[in-house]
């Protein structure tokens, strides 16, 4: 398995460090999450949010593997720039609990980028 498909794997996990995160306050009730979560504040409702965005984030970037994959690019370049994605949203997540926007969005952006540069490496894939 490509270092790319683990970096997939890890990417899995995420959200559910985040939440468990969000939740180590204790007193999560079950019975009704959501208005438990809605009552979470700082840096244990930023948590939350970051977890709902890994979630949102992750279709994008898993497409972008398998499609690199299929399409048989350049590995090692399907490697690194699923390496920076992964270690981008760890900075993404880690700003985002530490309430530092400026940082997360710049974050989040070079994420992105490292999407996007998959499909990219994809697309030059024999031309």
């Amino acid at each position: 398995m490509s270092i790319a498909y683990w970096t997939v794997l890890a990417m899995i996990f995420m959200p559910f460090v985040l939440a468990g995160m969000s939740k180590s306050a204790g007193g999560y009730d079950n019975a009704q999450p959501r208005e438990w979560l809605a009552r979470l504040s700082g840096w244990q409702q930023r948590a939350y949010w970051a977890e709902l965005n890994t979630f949102e984030a992750f279709p994008a970037f898993a497409a972008a593997v398998i499609i690199a994959h299929q399409l048989e690019a350049h590995q090692v370049g399907i490697d690194a720039l699923a390496l920076g994605f992964f270690a981008l949203r760890v900075g993404y997540a880690s700003a985002y609990v530490a309430n530092r926007p400026g940082w997360r969005s710049w974050l989040w952006i070079g994420g992105f980028i490292c999407v996007v540069g998959l499909f990219v490496l994809a697309a030059l894939t024999g031309v």
